[in-house]
Order: structure tokens, then C-alpha cells, then sequence
């Protein structure tokens, strides 16, 4: 894996995201990293892991969830091509609360939390970039806040789909289930009644 390749996916994200950036910062956050692929199904954190590294998905997916007091794993969220992941440490925490885990092979870079804290003070175009990045978490945060509060399971799959158009070919229809809070059987109703299975 080259430094180059690197910076022009990073690029890539940046412009996707219309974050302007140039390829220098994006060069020099590249040189914080470390970049692993890693196999459908490793677990890359678990509850309790400290919170000093945090992470971007290059390619594949992950997904965060929770263990229960009765053993089941229920679905915090998903982090896919361009997305942060394993981003506790940012927000407070010294202990991951929650498991990480790929659903399909998956190239991730990693840096280290206090380098990235320590750029965002001395960078404006950095700064830049982690306001927006703090947008979406708390746009993020009232969608998933709205849904539970307001919407049926229905709408919650629909708002699902919009926000990840995609997903539902990548993942398993239990985890999407245990994300939106609802068994897979209902989830497989609601899909019928929806004409997608």
C-alpha cells in the first residue's frame, strides 16, 4: 500500500463530501496513519478497549454494536467508504462502549486520537474539516433520535434506506433488524409489504 494511492482516496472522500482540502493536509494525516485490510468478520475493538485510535473506512464496511444483559448484539450503526469509525476517544470516552466489526473485507486507516485532537487545534483547513465531521455526527445523532421517538418501524426502514442506499446488499437483514429495533422477522414484513423480497 503507497502513500500516493492513499492521498488520493483521502482526496476523493473530500471532494465527494465538498470539504476543501489540500493534498499537503492530506498528505501529512496520511503520514500519522497506519492502513490494515482487514477480513470479513474480525472484530477491530471491543467494549473496554481503550480509546486512544480512531479510524476512516477506505473500502467495505463495519458496523458498531452493543451486547445486552441477555447476550444479543443489537446494531449501533454502520460505517462504510468515507466514514469515521471507532471515534469515541474524540467525544470523551477513555473506553470503547461499544464492539467494532467488519461485514466484508475492509481496508482501514489509523491514527491515533491525540494526533488528529492535536492537528485540529493547529490546522484551520483540519478544523474545518472536523466541524463538518461534528455536523454530521449530531445530524446523525437527531435522525436516530427521531426515528425511535417518532416513527413506526416502516418509516424507520425507509429513512434507513435513504441514508444508506446501498447497505442492504452489504450487510445481513438481522443486523439492519437490530438496528432499527425490530426482530428480522418484522423486518422481512416490512420488506414484503415493500414488494423487496
Amino acid at each position: 500500500m503507497n502513500k500516493d494511492y492513499f492521498v488520493k482516496q483521502l482526496m476523493t472522500f473530500a471532494e465527494e463530501y465538498k470539504i476543501e482540502v489540500s493534498e499537503e493536509l492530506v498528505g501529512d494525516i496520511v503520514s500519522l496513519a497506519s492502513f490494515r485490510v482487514v477480513k470479513k468478520g474480525e472484530i477491530l475493538a471491543s467494549i473496554g478497549d481503550d480509546t486512544t485510535y480512531a479510524g476512516l473506512i477506505l473500502s467495505g464496511v463495519a458496523r458498531a454494536y452493543y451486547i445486552d444483559k441477555d447476550g444479543n448484539d443489537i446494531t449501533r450503526g454502520f460505517a462504510q467508504e468515507g466514514v469515521m469509525f471507532m471515534d469515541e476517544g474524540f467525544f470523551g470516552y477513555t473506553d470503547r462502549n461499544c464492539m467494532w466489526e467488519t461485514l466484508e473485507e475492509t481496508t482501514i486507516m489509523i491514527c491515533e486520537t491525540a494526533a488528529i485532537k492535536k492537528m485540529i487545534k493547529e490546522n484551520d483547513s483540519f478544523k474545518d474539516i472536523w466541524i463538518y465531521l461534528l455536523e454530521s455526527a449530531m445530524r446523525y445523532k437527531i435522525y436516530r433520535e427521531n426515528g425511535f421517538l417518532v416513527e413506526n418501524a416502516t418509516e424507520r426502514y425507509i429513512h434507513f434506506k435513504k441514508l444508506y442506499p446501498n447497505l442492504s446488499e452489504r450487510v445481513s437483514q438481522r443486523h439492519i433488524a437490530t438496528y432499527l429495533g425490530i426482530t428480522p422477522e418484522s423486518l422481512s414484513r416490512i420488506r414484503g409489504a415493500m414488494k423487496e423480497d
